[in-house]
C-alpha cells in the first residue's frame, strides 16, 4: 500500500464514514482497532446525522442551505475537526490507495463537484477551506460516508455491489450532498454542547487507543462517546436524508449522469431490507429507507427509468478490481482463477471474468496462470480496444498488463521512453507504473528519467498531498545522485501519511546534509527551511490541542 493519500486530478474532492461493525472475539488486536476506529467513525459522522430516534417534540424545520451554522461551527473548525480524523483513518490498515481503481473513482467524483460548485451548493469559503479528499477502504461490505471538512470514503464493496456507474454515482453525490449541506455541522446546531462533547470523546479516545494498541480503549471511547450523543439525537434526521436525496440528484444530473441510477440504488436497499440485512448493508442502518424517499426517487427517475441504464464496459472492470482487492486473500483469489478456469476455452470470457482471474494471478505471483488470464483478457477486451484504441477498456487492460510485468517480469513492459509519449502527458497510474519501469531502467543521464523527473515535481505541485508520487520522486531523486532533493521529497511522502515527527527529522537531516555541501541547491534550503519552521509550527498546535508539552 502506498505511503500517503493525495488529492484527485481536478479540484476539489471528497470523502465519507463507515458503518458500525462489531470487532470479532478472535480478530487480531490489530484488526480489532480497525474496526473500533470505523466503528467510531460511523459514531461521528453518521450516528450523528441518521439514526432513525423516534422525535420528542415537533419536527424541526431545517435551516436553509447551511443557515445558521457558522456561529456553532465555523468552517475552519470543522475542517480541523476532519483533519484530526483523517489522520487516524490513514493509519488504519483498510484504507487504500490503489491508483487505478482510484483514477476511476475520480472520473465520478470530479463532474459531480464541478456540478456543486456550477449550482453554488460548494460557496468559495467552503471550496478554499474544505480538504475535498476521496478515499477508498478495503472492506466488502456496501457503504460510504462523509466525515467533516470534506472527507468522504467509499468501501470497496459498495464500488463492487453497483451494476453501473449511474448507481455508485447515486451514492456518492448523496454523500457530497451531506458535506455541501454541513449536516455535521447542522446536527451539532440542534443536539448542541452533549453532541459536541460525545464525538470530542470518541476522537480523543480512539487517537489514544491508536497510540497504546489497546483495542478495549477505543471500544470504551466507541460506547461512552456514542452514549453522550445519543442522549442529545437529532429529530430531523429523516428530512436530512431526504435533502440530501434531493441535492444529490440534482448534482448527479447536471454532471451527466442518470437519475435512473440513485432509484436502481435504492431498488437493490430495499431488496437487502426485505432480506434482512445481515451485516453486508451497513449503509442501510446509517441511512435508512423509508417509503417517501424509494417513492421520491422513483418519480424523479420516470417510468421505466431504470431501463435506461446500460451496461458498461470499463465499470464492470473496476467493479472486478474492487472484488479481488477487498479480500485479497489466497482462497479468495484462487476461487477468482477457477472462475476463469471453468469457463470453456473455446467462449470468450466475460470481462470481469476475466479480469478479476488476471488480477488475482498477478497478485498470488502465478505467472503462467497470469499469462493465461491476460490472454483471455485481451480477447474479451478485443472488440472495445479497437473501438476506441488507448482510452476505456484499452487503457484498464494495459495498465493490468504493465501491472503483470512489473510484478513477475512476464514481458517487455514496453519501451519507458517514446512507445509511451512524454510522462508530462501521463495520468496518475501511468506515472506511478511506467514511471516504476524507468526507474529500474534508466541511469543518470538517459533522458526517459529527465523527463519523469520533471513529470513528478511538475505533478507535486498541483498533487502537494500524493505521498506515492513524493516518494517516487524521492526516489528518481535518489537515481539523479541529489542527496537533498531525496531528503525533502522523503519528508513531504512522511508528511502526507500524517507523520509530521518524521517529516521534520528527514528534513532536518536534509538541512544538515545541504550546509555541508558546498553546491547545495540555495533554493531547495530555502523550501527546506521554511517547510521546517512551517511543521514545528504544526507539531506545536497539535501538541496544544492534545494538552500535550513540547518542551
Amino acid at each position: 500500500m502506498p505511503v500517503a493519500s493525495r488529492p484527485s486530478e481536478t479540484s476539489p474532492r471528497p470523502a465519507g464514514t463507515r458503518g458500525v461493525e462489531p470487532a470479532r472475539p478472535g480478530a487480531p488486536a490489530g484488526l480489532r482497532l480497525a474496526r473500533a476506529w470505523r466503528a467510531a467513525v460511523a459514531g461521528v459522522a453518521l450516528t450523528v446525522c441518521a439514526l432513525p430516534l423516534q422525535p420528542t417534540q415537533a419536527q424541526v424545520r431545517l435551516p436553509a442551505m447551511g443557515e445558521g451554522v457558522s456561529a456553532s461551527m465555523p468552517l475552519g473548525e470543522e475542517r480541523r475537526l476532519g483533519d484530526q480524523i483523517w489522520l487516524e483513518v490513514l493509519r488504519d490498515p483498510s484504507w487504500l490507495d490503489d491508483p487505478v481503481l482510484d483514477d476511476y473513482l475520480q472520473r465520478l467524483w470530479s463532474p459531480l463537484l464541478a456540478s456543486a460548485q456550477r449550482r453554488g451548493e460548494i460557496g468559495e469559503d467552503m471550496r478554499q477551506q474544505f480538504a475535498w479528499t476521496a478515499f477508498m477502504l478495503r472492506d466488502r461490505s456496501i457503504n460510504a460516508f462523509a466525515l467533516p471538512g470534506g472527507y468522504v470514503g467509499v468501501h470497496l464493496g459498495l464500488i463492487a455491489g453497483t451494476a453501473v456507474p449511474d448507481e455508485l454515482v447515486s451514492v456518492l453525490a448523496h454523500e457530497l450532498s451531506h458535506v455541501t449541506q454541513r449536516h455535521i455541522a447542522r446536527s451539532f446546531e440542534s443536539a448542541g454542547r452533549q453532541t459536541a462533547l460525545g464525538m470530542a470523546a470518541i476522537v480523543l479516545g480512539m487517537i489514544a487507543a491508536s497510540r497504546s494498541g489497546n483495542a478495549d480503549v477505543a471500544q470504551a471511547a466507541i460506547a461512552g462517546g456514542q452514549a453522550a450523543m445519543i442522549q442529545g439525537q437529532l429529530n430531523f434526521s429523516r428530512d436530512m436524508e431526504r435533502e440530501a436525496d434531493r441535492i444529490g440528484h440534482l448534482l448527479m444530473v447536471d454532471a451527466g449522469f442518470s437519475a435512473a441510477g440513485m432509484a436502481a440504488m435504492f431498488d437493490k436497499l430495499e431488496t437487502a431490507n426485505r432480506l434482512n440485512d445481515t451485516g453486508n448493508f451497513p449503509y442501510l442502518r446509517s441511512h435508512p429507507l423509508t417509503i417517501e424517499r424509494i417513492a421520491e426517487a422513483q418519480a424523479r427517475a420516470g417510468v421505466g427509468g431504470t431501463a435506461r441504464l446500460r451496461a458498461n464496459d470499463e465499470h464492470e472492470l473496476m467493479r472486478a478490481r474492487a472484488r479481488v482487492l477487498m479480500e485479497p486473500s489466497v482462497p479468495a483469489l484462487r476461487g477468482h482463477l477457477e472462475a476463469l478456469q471453468q469457463l470453456p476455452r473455446v467462449r470468450v470470457a466475460p470481462l470481469g471474468t476475466a479480469y478479476a482471474a488476471a488480477l488475482s494471478a498477478v497478485l498470488l505471483k502465478d505467472a503462467p496462470a497470469a499469462q493465461t488470464a491476460l490472454e483471455r483478457l485481451r480477447e474479451a477486451a478485443a472488440p472495445a480496444s479497437r473501438a476506441a484504441p488507448g482510452v476505456g477498456v484499452s487503457r484498464w487492460v494495459e495498465l493490468l498488463q504493465l501491472e503483470a510485468a512489473l510484478a513477475l517480469q512476464l514481458a517487455a513492459a514496453g519501451d519507458a521512453g517514446a512507445a509511451w509519449g512524454s510522462a508530462s502527458e501521463w495520468r496518475r497510474p501511468e506515472l506511478l507504473l511506467r514511471g516504476r519501469v524507468v526507474l529500474s531502467r534508466a541511469g543518470a543521464a538517459d533522458p526517459a528519467l529527465r523527463d519523469l523527473h520533471q513529470a513528478l515535481r511538475t505533478w507535486v505541485v498541483r498533487h502537494p498531498a500524493d505521498g506515492a508520487a513524493w516518494q517516487m520522486l524521492a526516489d528518481c531523486e535518489e537515481a539523479r545522485g541529489n542527496r537533498l532533493g531525496m531528503l525533502r521529497a522523503t519528508a513531504e511522502a512522511n508528511l502526507a501519511a500524517g507523520k509530521v515527527d518524521a517529516a521534520i527529522v528527514t528534513l532536518q537531516a536534509a538541512r544538515s546534509q545541504g550546509t555541508r555541501s558546498r553546491d547545495a541547491d540555495g533554493v531547495e534550503l530555502a523550501i527546506i527551511d521554511s517547510r521546517l519552521a512551517e511543521l514545528r509550527r504544526q507539531r506545536m498546535r497539535n501538541a496544544g490541542e492534545r494538552g500535550v508539552r513540547t518542551d
